[in-house]
């Protein structure tokens, strides 16, 4: 069984953010991690692929200036290869841009699955793993608590509000998991040293045969105008029980218009 996980390479969440000079996108300069995010679907992909008993699991992701940090990280996880595309043309790609650069890349690697975090922690967006199964024309679900293959079908548990739905699809499709489905493991000394002889291609857009006009700021249907502190939170208000401080609690409910 041969799984690709779309993995996110992304700067350091414990350093200050900073936006490239004269954009409102976020910096990706300098070393990148892997998005823990992902870490959950590396586990999960190396698992069904011991389970199945044969197979491999394939990395792909986007990053600038060949930046393979991150991917080796997963690599050293237990993952087999991995498939980079890096390029200028790239820069200021929105979800549908990553979408397609992610699903010409995932073709190549011909999958039995693909898994995906439910959304990245520094895009947030969330849209990315169904926009790549639409372009691919496989089927999807989303948020999987518990992920099984048998045969030429996925089970996925999916969570709800409520709790979870059964799902069942055939293969290949497209699957996101949540941060519970499994427990990712450290990757262990043995793992890190086989990591770096581990294989990485590296595409460019002109690789996949994708128009550069396409994707990157050339291509993106959408535009960060601006980019603002969030506002501190203010110190709440302290009332002092005279025997009216109920009066004031359900004046302040009211106000919300709760009550």
């Amino acid at each position: 069984m041969n799984v690709v996980v779309c993995v996110k390479q992304i700067p350091d969440p414990a350093a200050p953010p900073a936006l490239d000079p004269g954009t409102n996108n976020l910096s990706r300069t300098g070393k990148l991690i892997l998005d823990e995010s992902d870490s959950y679907g590396v586990e999960m992909a190396l698992q069904l692929v011991d389970a199945a008993g044969s197979g491999e699991v394939t990395l792909v992701s986007m990053a600038p200036n060949g930046e393979t940090s991150g991917l080796r990280t997963a690599l050293a996880m237990g993952a087999a290869r991995a498939i980079l595309v890096s390029d200028d043309a790239l820069s200021g790609s929105d979800a549908l841009g990553t979408a397609k650069v992610l699903a010409a890349a995932i073709k190549r690697a011909e999958p039995d699955l693909v898994l995906a975090a439910t959304e990245s922690s520094d895009g947030y967006t969330g849209t990315t793993p169904v926009q790549i199964a639409e372009l691919l024309g496989l089927p999807s679900v989303t948020f999987a608590k518990k992920v099984e293959v048998t045969g030429d079908s996925v089970s996925v548990e999916r969570q709800t509000e409520a709790g979870y739905d059964e799902v069942q699809c055939p293969l290949p499709a497209v699957v996101t998991v949540t941060a519970g489905v499994v427990e990712p493991r450290y990757p262990s000394f043995k793992g890190i040293m086989a990591a770096k002889s581990k294989p990485v291609d590296t595409l460019t857009v002109a690789d996949l045969g994708i128009d550069a006009g396409q994707v990157g700021a050339a291509g993106a249907r959408q535009e960060i105008t601006g980019v603002s502190a969030a506002e501190e939170r203010g110190s709440g208000e302290i009332v002092v029980d005279e025997g009216d401080a109920h009066e004031r609690i359900i004046q302040f409910l009211e106000q919300l218009k709760v009550l």
